[in-house]
């Protein structure tokens, strides 16, 4: 079966560049193209170090477009204050890798990706697994693009409560004006949130075991290090959470997460609510989204690792 082309809009962000890694590796999906967007750091953090982990894997050639630098709502801001201890200061922190020394495009990412698309309709699949603010601005200046992709993959959301605030995740939660108009398309895309993306792990020792992977184990174990240490200091776990290589995973192996047709509703009202995603209970509402509500995780978890040693090996 050919590769599906595809375009990862994201925001690295550690979870973000192990997607990239996973995307990389897998011979499943053929990377266009990576477009960057704040929110787990700032857009040149972001944009840095996606240009970073490309040349760093071996795929310099891949292009890579900066796109929105704040929100299109509040808090526009820029958000990723609030992603430091996260992520880290540069977005990236562990990792420690070379400087690339490819650059951006001179073209603006919603322009790139809708060049991309409407050269290729019906091929692509679009990935974001940052705030929605790129993709908001992509589907209203280029209203033919949402027709011509293959799929819109999207990471964030909630329907078990939030890790931006009780309610809401926290992509959604950046830019939920962005959110609330790309659901409310009629594009029905996936939307693999925090339901299943907590579920979906590596292990302390997994984390350690890949410090012995060729040239990029020091990388990949470093970053995944200091994101566990994260997730033991804020959540009192022992487990590394991949929000954004499951999204991504959902492309590779479409079997791995049971997907759900509901009416997806994003608060985007500037109150205590703000990002929340809920259910329109409505009888008559009609489903926006197909819903991530399970996953396969020992069978995510055996891909991720047999894919990143790949790449590993291969480099």
């Amino acid at each position: 079966m050919a590769a599906t082309p595809i375009i990862l809009d994201c925001d690295p962000g550690i979870d973000d560049a192990i997607a990239m890694l996973l995307a990389l590796a897998s011979p499943e999906v053929d990377l266009l193209a990576v477009t960057t967007v704040v929110g787990n750091t700032s857009l040149v953090n972001a944009t840095r170090n996606a240009l970073d982990v490309l040349e760093w894997a071996g795929r310099p050639d891949i292009p890579v477009a900066a796109g929105e630098a704040v929100a299109i709502g509040p808090p526009n801001d820029i958000p990723w204050n609030d992603a430091i201890g996260v992520h880290g200061e540069t977005g990236l922190d562990g990792a420690n890798l070379p400087r690339a020394q490819a650059t951006t495009v001179d073209e603006h990412a919603v322009e790139l990706i809708a060049r991309t698309v409407l050269g290729r309709p019906g091929e692509i699949t679009l990935v974001a697994t940052g705030p929605l603010t790129n993709v908001a601005l992509l589907l209203e200046r280029h209203p033919a693009v949402g027709p011509a992709l293959r799929d819109l993959v999207v990471m964030g959301g909630s329907l078990v409560g939030g890790n931006m605030s009780p309610q809401a995740e926290f992509n959604i939660w950046c830019d939920a004006d962005a959110a609330a108009q790309v659901l409310a398309l009629g594009l029905n895309p996936v939307v693999v949130g925090l339901d299943v993306t907590r579920r979906a792990t590596l292990s302390e020792a997994d984390v350690y075991g890949l410090e012995q992977l060729p040239t990029l184990g020091p990388g990949i174990h470093g970053m995944l290090k200091f994101y566990l240490e994260r997730h033991i200091v804020w959540h009192g776990l022992n487990v590394v959470q991949q929000h954004d290589s499951l999204a991504l995973a959902w492309v590779i192996d479409p079997t791995l997460l049971s997907l759900t047709p509901r009416a997806i509703r994003v608060d985007a009202t500037d109150g205590e609510g703000r990002g929340e995603t809920y259910v329109d209970e409505d009888p008559g509402a009609q489903p926006t989204a197909r819903w991530a509500d399970d996953l396969h995780a020992a069978r995510f978890r055996e891909l991720l690792l047999e894919r990143l040693s790949a790449l590993a090996d291969a480099r």
